[in-house]
């Protein structure tokens, strides 16, 4: 169970690595909006998930 806490820390360094893959190709349209998508999806999971691990937490 403990692997859960800090694994999902990693939807924060995929949005990151996103965000700067969007910065890089900044210059072609689509790319940048799909990268900068994925970005707000995976801090998007990166709450919902911790939101739900605490809920998890307070009903043991």
């Amino acid at each position: 169970m403990k692997i859960y806490k800090f694994f999902h820390y990693a939807y924060l360094i995929f949005a990151v690595l996103f965000i700067i893959d969007a910065i890089q190709n900044w210059d072609r349209g689509s790319r940048t909006y799909i990268s900068l998508g994925l970005a707000a999806l995976a801090i998007f999971v990166f709450f919902f998930r911790r939101k739900f691990m605490k809920r998890y937490e307070n009903k043991k």
